[in-house]
């Protein structure tokens, strides 16, 4: 995943990669000279004291610290470990959110900066396994969902839309297949999500969703 220069390393040499963009990202927010102003743009609170801070915010519906300036992030009210792809989702969040208010025009993945180009990787790595599990049968997803902060909307037979950060509304939608059509889905973004995170951190924070959506569904059918 990339922090809008840094490029993903081959697909079998992942864990490098976000090691590598973790720490990056922690230079970075560690080096940021106006704390208040990244927490004001990203939505998150911010505590001083004794020359260090602590960063807080919502990520998919649990709260996190985010230690400053010796950068740590861990879950508020909990030892359970923080896996580094998530690290690196809210670091970017923190570090590159630019305050723009959601606007609710909805914009496709290809819309996204090199969308398009990575449009086929996008399906493969977050629709496929949506529709999958509940193509057939969108209703099952209101049963699943419930361990995020979300909203019906609009769309499609069923859509929901959940909110992974302050500023970052993710749409799921679902049309049911038949007979005669197979099911179809899409994800669909507020219109400046790129002035939070980059296509590539879209990419992982759909699929982190789409993955914790479905080993819910496992666990609840057995």
């Amino acid at each position: 995943m990339d922090n809008k220069t840094l490029p993903l390393p081959d697909r079998s040499n992942y864990q490098y990669g976000y090691q590598v963009a973790y720490r990056l990202a922690s230079e970075k927010l560690a080096a940021a000279r106006d704390l208040e102003q990244l927490c004001r743009k990203s939505g998150s609170k911010l505590e001083s004291t004794g020359g260090k801070s602590t960063i807080t915010l919502r990520y998919l519906n649990k709260i996190y610290h985010v230690s400053h300036p010796e950068i740590n992030v861990s879950l508020a009210d909990s030892n359970e470990a923080v896996p580094i792809k998530d690290k690196v989702l809210i670091l970017h969040y923190i570090n590159n959110a630019e305050g723009a208010p959601v606007t609710g025009n909805r914009i496709t993945y290809k819309e996204l900066p090199e969308g398009i180009i990575y449009a086929s990787n996008f399906t493969k790595r977050t629709i496929r396994p949506l529709l999958k599990s509940f193509g057939n049968n969108p209703e099952l997803l209101l049963k699943t969902v419930a361990m995020f902060d979300y909203q019906e909307a609009g769309y499609g037979d069923l859509a929901l839309t959940i909110n992974a950060f302050s500023h970052v509304p993710i749409t799921l939608v679902l049309w049911r297949g038949d007979d005669e059509f197979a099911p179809e889905g899409s994800i669909i973004f507020d219109s400046t999500i790129p002035s939070y995170l980059s296509t590539e951190d879209i990419t992982v924070l759909c699929e982190n969703i789409v993955w914790r959506i479905v080993s819910s569904l496992k666990e609840e059918t057995g």
